[in-house]
């Protein structure tokens, strides 16, 4: 890519952000416009700035503000990409940069032509990430799948009886109407509804339609 791209570099380490600059100056087509030390330095910066960067190299944890709250309003507000280059690589933060709408995540240990070849990926619309980072976002979006799936009544340890009794409040059913189609006493049925709260954590029996509705376990 022969066409220049400004960026600018965000993280309260003075001299590893002047160390970065220094690192990335043999790209003849790469231009630091400034360095900002936090995320609402940046921010401020930005505001006043007559030229505006295409990518940002973002640190995670600065002071006043952070990384991911940084990156939220950048990606929010702006057409800027935000490139994570952090020390940190633990679920919690990866999955966190990800949501705030970061284009990629490098770790600070990666090369620089490697950050280069990250920055102008970004440019053209690539994610990059180190491996390792690249993993770990696989993993989580594996595992998300499968908490976000809609949990059944078998999730929240209802037994089929419960279940069975549950869907019969949704219809409308009062406790004897329920007691009698289920051929079991009235006091039975309270047993169950008692059961069925403390399992769902809820109180009435408009909170158990509800759930029952929100989750769409009898449509």
């Amino acid at each position: 890519m022969n066409e220049i791209v400004n960026i600018v570099i965000v993280d309260d380490n003075a001299g590893l952000a002047e160390q970065l600059k220094e690192n990335l100056s043999f790209a003849d087509n790469i231009k630091v416009l400034f360095i900002a030390n936090n995320g609402q330095d940046l921010i401020d910066t930005l505001s006043n700035a007559k030229k505006m960067p295409q990518v940002i190299l973002m640190d995670i944890e600065m002071p006043v503000m952070n990384g991911i709250e940084a990156t939220t309003i950048i990606t929010k507000e702006t057409d800027i990409k935000v490139l994570i280059l952090t020390v940190f690589d633990n679920d919690e933060k990866v999955f966190e940069a990800i949501k705030a709408g970061a284009a990629g995540y490098l770790l600070k240990d990666s090369k620089a032509y490697k950050i280069v070849s990250a920055i102008e990926d970004v440019i053209l619309g690539g994610g990059p990430m180190s491996p390792h980072i690249a993993a770990k976002a696989l993993t989580l979006l594996r595992e998300k799948t499968v908490t976000n799936q809609t949990p059944q009544p078998i999730d929240y340890n209802l037994s089929d009886r419960e279940t069975e009794l549950l869907q019969q409040l949704v219809k409308g059913l009062s406790y004897q109407q329920i007691a009698d189609k289920l051929y079991i006493s009235h006091g039975t049925v309270r047993k169950h509804i008692e059961n069925i709260y403390s399992k769902l954590h809820i109180h009435t029996k408009i909170e158990a339609v509800n759930k029952a509705n929100e989750h769409k376990w009898f449509i």
